[in-house]
């Protein structure tokens, strides 16, 4: 089982995007992003499209060379934002048939596990809404500080 990463590539990208401008670089094209996550660049627009139609991503140009920038401060952009703009799958899913109806698990899971479901949703949903990008990439610096060998 696999899960979907594409909340996780657009966070990275967003984090990316957010450090790139506290160094002076204020945009940056699909390919220098796509650098930092090891991917490609066609992932990475494919990602952040559609947090541009909603105005978290800007991009400045078309073609080679466009830049992508954050289109308000890492400080206001929730991980729920990009969550829910992303359309993230939901962490369970219920059966993909429906259960034997005359068993009496089979009757009742659905709605209990409906419930259970909808509990870890709204938990997940409040979690990501205290985090921010801004956090995200602070915690990154101040944990996971990247060390840097000269000679």
């Amino acid at each position: 089982m696999s899960a979907n990463s594409r909340f996780t590539t657009a966070v990275h990208a967003l984090c990316w995007l957010e450090l790139a401008a506290r160094r002076g670089r204020h945009t940056l094209t699909s390919q220098e992003i796509a650098a930092s996550l090891a991917s490609h660049p066609v992932l990475v627009r494919r990602t952040l499209a559609p947090l541009r139609d909603a105005g978290i991503v800007t991009v400045a140009g078309r073609g080679p060379g466009a830049g992508w920038s954050l289109g308000r401060a890492a400080g206001f952009i929730t991980l729920y934002d990009v969550y829910r703009v992303l359309g993230s799958e939901t962490p369970f899913a219920l059966h993909p048939h429906e259960p034997n109806g005359e068993c009496p698990v089979g009757f009742g899971i659905r709605p209990v596990l409906m419930a259970v479901y909808q509990e870890v949703e709204m938990s997940i949903a409040g979690s990501l809404e205290r985090k921010t990008i801004d956090d995200v990439l602070e915690t990154i610096l101040n944990e996971h500080p990247l060390t840097v060998v000269t000679e």
